[in-house]
């Protein structure tokens, strides 16, 4: 998607692009926020009651993924464990694989997006009572939202060291 978008569904796949890794409006994309981050930093848990920047990664990656499923006619509902998985061994091998599967399920996404026409993203979401086109809205809300806390958890982790 070089150059202008033509339809709503590019101008969508942009704006979870821009989520991702681009010139977000509102801060720091996601990409931004998780430089330099280590992997034990991630696991860290500065806010004891909140999540830590992996489990956040990796539920923004659910999320993504979910999100395509329901564009492609895949399973609506998130799996059991899916929501909020938990990181598995800690290591920076693997931080570096969960922060490759949050850009490759954002790229996915965003391949499918702009494909969608006008009257597919103005219809209901399977079993829900939304657009297409607000889910995806959402999908970038929900991406802001936690990256904001990503940048929250940094500076603990920063006044703690």
């Amino acid at each position: 998607m070089v150059g202008q978008a033509k339809t709503e569904g590019e101008r969508i796949a942009i704006e979870i692009g821009q989520a991702l890794g681009g010139d977000a409006w509102h801060g720091p994309s996601l990409t931004k926020l998780l430089e330099g981050v280590t992997a034990e930093d991630a696991t860290q848990r500065p806010i004891p009651s909140a999540h830590n920047i992996w489990e956040l990664v990796l539920h923004i990656t659910a999320w993504a993924n979910i999100t395509q499923r329901r564009l492609t006619g895949g399973r609506v509902e998130p799996r059991k464990g899916e929501n909020w998985p938990r990181p598995g061994t800690i290591s920076e091998k693997n931080w570096k694989s969960a922060r490759a599967k949050l850009a490759e399920s954002h790229e996915r996404l965003r391949a499918v997006v702009a494909r969608l026409s006008d009257e597919q993203l103005v219809a209901k979401v399977p079993k829900g009572r939304r657009s297409v086109s607000n889910m995806l809205h959402g999908l970038t809300q929900h991406d802001a939202y936690h990256g904001g806390q990503i940048a929250l958890l940094k500076k603990a982790l920063k006044s703690n060291h």
